[in-house]
């Protein structure tokens, strides 16, 4: 049994919280009055609440770039660097997500100690970006080229607003994800941020692949419905569900993160 997870977060089921950035300088709806300190402030409130509310790992993420992009600018990368290394707890691990650059959250997580990434590294989609293509061959040798092997790589297998141009299984995918991919863990969503997929689908990867990696709920997570896909998924990564009122844009909620985690703790007791 792969001990990925129990290596990284020493507990059971991890529960991996977002932490959404606001727009960044140069996308439609950045806040020029505020600015990048502006986003600091905005950071720095929901990690608090994230931290206090006993959450085993961060994602950092730039949720609020709408509408994503496929190749990250400069000044994205720059800024999301700054934040997060000012800001980053040392006392639980994090990791890094850029929508939808592969090759950015790997260059941040390397300049700011982060253990691992999560991205869209395979596949090619018909998406709301346009066509979306991939190549983790490129990007593990971009890896492995500036001295960043140890930062692990979650595979996005099923990305949001986005459908895949083929007609493989998921169980197909994940299993072509981590033998011929080299995939850390793979993780499984909705059709969009905050949607739940299908349990059936995280069934299908964790039996596809054996094991041999552990295979994590995406999106969709809330206290009411963690019970169901922890039957299933080795761990979570939740944003939307610890929002205020549901809404992904929202600032994080202390309630709502105190019930899920009351949850998450009472399905460790029992295992």
């Amino acid at each position: 049994m792969n001990t990925l997870l129990a290596d990284l977060f020493h507990v059971p089921k991890p529960v991996i919280a977002m932490v959404h950035f606001p727009p960044l300088p140069g996308t439609p709806l950045y806040d020029e009055k505020r600015g990048v300190e502006g986003i600091l402030e905005s950071v720095r409130r929901d990690l608090r609440v994230l931290l206090d509310g006993g959450v085993d790992g961060l994602l950092f993420c730039n949720e609020g770039d709408r509408p994503y992009a496929l190749q990250a600018d400069f000044e994205a990368i720059a800024v999301m660097t700054r934040v997060i290394t000012e800001t980053a707890p040392r006392d639980r691990p994090f990791g890094v997500d850029f929508l939808w650059d592969p090759k950015a959250p790997l260059a941040i997580a390397l300049a700011t100690g982060a253990a691992f990434v999560r991205e869209v590294f395979t596949g090619v989609y018909e998406s709301d970006m346009g066509l979306w293509n991939t190549n983790p061959a490129a990007m593990l040798r971009y890896r492995r080229n500036i001295g960043a092997s140890h930062i692990k790589v979650f595979y996005n297998i099923t990305p949001e607003f986005a459908s895949p141009i083929g007609r493989r299984s998921v169980g197909q995918v994940a299993r072509s994800a981590v033998v011929s991919s080299l995939a850390d863990a793979l993780l499984v969503s909705g059709p969009m941020a905050g949607a739940e997929p299908d349990l059936n689908q995280l069934r299908e990867a964790k039996e596809a692949t054996g094991g041999q990696v552990p295979v994590l709920l995406n999106t969709g997570a809330r206290a009411e419905n963690i019970r169901r896909f922890f039957s299933v998924a080795d761990g979570v990564i939740v944003g939307s569900g610890l929002k205020v009122d549901g809404y992904t844009w929202n600032p994080v909620d202390p309630a709502r993160v105190k019930a899920f985690m009351e949850v998450v703790r009472d399905i460790r007791r029992n295992l």
